[in-house]
């Protein structure tokens, strides 16, 4: 009986759902902006329609460079799962909780688990991106919902 051997950083750890607002968003932007040059605009015009043209920009540079340095410097190519697939990856899960610790302003933290990612020389450049980029994360997830449009006035409902 032949087995396919599914790598280690691909493996099933998770789900989605069982994750924060940064970190899930952390993932879901992470598989968007390795989908091509498509999800890298969708999630380019998300941040900027969410946090204005200049955070937003600031935010997709900081993002940009550490997606760069992990595919370059990684320790090995990261595992991601499909952008509709509601399972957490191993190497996903790593990238959320270094998300996550960043915009906590956890910079120590968030540099232990770079560790795991890139070479030790890139760990806290890479914490300091992603402190910028899970700070901008963390903003977004606390902004206000855009407002339905108002319904006539004849058609409100008291219950």
């Amino acid at each position: 009986m032949k087995h396919e051997r599914i790598s280690r950083g691909g493996a099933p750890v998770g789900h989605l759902a069982e994750l924060g607002a940064v970190e899930a968003a952390a993932v879901i932007y992470w598989r968007l902006w390795a989908e091509g040059l498509e999800g890298q605009r969708r999630v380019a015009a998300e941040f900027c329609g969410t946090l204005g043209e200049v955070a937003g920009t600031n935010a997709i540079d900081a993002f940009a460079q550490i997606f760069d340095m992990c595919a370059r410097h990684g320790r090995r190519p990261l595992m991601r799962h499909g952008i509709d697939c509601k399972c957490l990856g191993a190497d996903e899960s790593c990238i959320a909780n270094f998300i996550g610790y960043a915009s906590e302003c956890r910079r120590e933290d968030a540099a232990l688990i770079a560790t795991l990612l890139v070479t030790p020389d890139l760990c806290m450049p890479l914490a300091a991106l992603a402190q910028t980029y899970g700070l901008a994360l963390r903003r977004m997830a606390l902004a206000p919902l855009p407002t339905p449009i108002e319904t006539h006035q004849t058609n409100k409902t008291v219950h």
